[in-house]
């Protein structure tokens, strides 16, 4: 048996008050989401309250770490396939051979000393590449500089017809404003540099390479 005494018809609220409760309900949600929510979930940040509050960097940096992540998993490096060397075939004792005809060398093409400089602009969360054609061995200068926001950069080489997605890293850095040195390569193929501006502001980045190598082309 319950005691608790039912509420008069008087004491319920009316439909307006309601109403007026679910109104105001709904617009401290919507103040929320649009405050807060946005900002440091999706980097969206129409009142601007967001950055003041530092909710917009946080959802900036989640960012940043989500796509490094994926980045790297991405072009984690390939071991190629071991070949194994071919036995040679036992020949009867009295077979003879027929010597096999002797195929004239072919020339390769020998890397002359070249120097360029190259500048390229990147967008904020735009990247772009350079590489040198390289043949194994051969030695470059570098030196890469950054006007403004430092940048994310990775220095690394494919060799020619190599494995799908195989490629040799050299050094990669992020938030750095440049990187000078040699590169000398251990394989024949393409060698050179990616950078990310990661920053709110445009960059220009200066690139100038002396050495040996036979071409230089931006690939992004």
């Amino acid at each position: 048996m319950f005691n608790t005494k039912l509420p008069t018809l008087n004491e319920l609220p009316t439909s307006r008050q309601l109403l007026r409760s679910t109104v105001i309900a709904v617009a401290v949600a919507a103040a929320l989401l649009v405050t807060v929510v946005m900002p440091s979930e999706y980097v969206i940040d129409p009142t601007g309250v967001g950055r003041v509050l530092g909710l917009t960097q946080m959802g900036e940096m989640k960012e940043i770490l989500a796509e490094e992540a994926a980045a790297d998993a991405a072009v984690q490096p390939v071991t190629a396939p071991a070949v194994q060397a071919p036995v040679p075939a036992q020949l009867a004792p009295q077979e003879q051979v027929a010597a096999a005809p002797v195929a004239e060398p072919v020339a390769e093409p020998q890397p002359a000393l070249k120097s360029d400089e190259v500048t390229v602009t990147l967008k904020p969360g735009e990247a772009s590449e350079i590489k040198l054609e390289m043949l194994d061995k051969s030695t470059v200068s570098y030196e890469w500089t950054a006007n403004g926001a430092p940048v994310n950069h990775d220095t690394h080489g494919e060799p020619y017809n190599g494995p799908k997605g195989y490629y040799h890293s050299y050094s990669k850095a992020k938030q750095v404003k440049g990187d000078k040195g040699e590169l000398t390569a251990i394989f024949d193929g393409t060698h050179g540099w990616f950078w990310r501006n990661r920053s709110n502001s445009d960059v220009t980045i200066t690139l100038k390479t002396k050495g040996e190598y036979l071409s230089v082309k931006r690939v992004i």
